[in-house]
């Protein structure tokens, strides 16, 4: 019989035009289904900051809601794969920095630059606190247009609160290397030692100085 369609189980027959409405009806209510599901999660953002020494900058922002990894690597150099001796060094042209993994529906942009000034002494053109030379040099590595624009915003109202030129770069990101795996959480792993060093340093005794009860730690 044209047009139909022997339907095994029971023997009947089943128009080959109904069932072809049966299913289409089965797929629109799945789609109809599907947009009633949540929306995909926003992707994860990447922030790069510099701030001397990056031992000291992996706790202010690992604290932080929103922030899911700190890592503490070398960027902003010539070398590829660079070891923490050539970077300290001072012979690749690489800062030390972190690079930052973070949800921006938890947390922004604009409040991860405000825990950096905060963390940092930006008119020290030489390097941070004790640590002296290119590699302790603060910066801000943009991975967009929108992180360069807020980056050059908040850069000039920090300038309004010093009478000495903040110096601190903003530069395009390039590319990030993981330091050494020691390096990583160093204030969990060393304690006594990385608090002896940041005490020694003057750090925040300096930030003090600068921040008042804002100065980061």
């Amino acid at each position: 019989m044209r047009g139909r369609r022997r339907v095994a189980g029971g023997g009947g027959i089943m128009s080959v035009s109904i069932r072809w409405a049966v299913m289409s009806a089965v797929v629109a209510s799945a789609v109809a289904g599907a947009s009633a599901w949540p929306a995909p999660k926003p992707s994860l953002a990447r922030a790069t900051l510099a701030g001397g020494c990056f031992w000291c900058m992996e706790p202010p922002f690992e604290k932080l809601t929103g922030v899911v990894s700190v890592t503490s690597g070398y960027t902003g150099g010539q070398k590829p794969n660079p070891t923490y001796e050539e970077v300290s060094a001072g012979v690749t042209g690489h800062a030390e920095a972190v690079e930052i993994v973070y949800d921006p529906q938890k947390v922004s942009y604009a409040q991860l630059l405000d825990v950096f000034w905060h963390n940092v002494d930006p008119t020290q053109a030489d390097g941070q606190f004790c640590d002296h030379g290119l590699q302790y040099r603060t910066a801000i590595f943009t991975h967009d247009e929108e992180q360069r624009r807020l980056a050059e915003e908040s850069k000039k109202q920090v300038q309004a609160r010093f009478p000495k030129p903040v110096v601190t770069e903003i530069v395009p990101a390039s590319r990030f290397y993981p330091a050494e795996e020691y390096h990583q959480d160093f204030y969990k792993r060393n304690p006594v030692r990385y608090y002896s060093y940041r005490a020694g340093c003057g750090r925040d005794r300096r930030l003090k100085e600068l921040w008042g009860e804002a100065a980061g730690h």
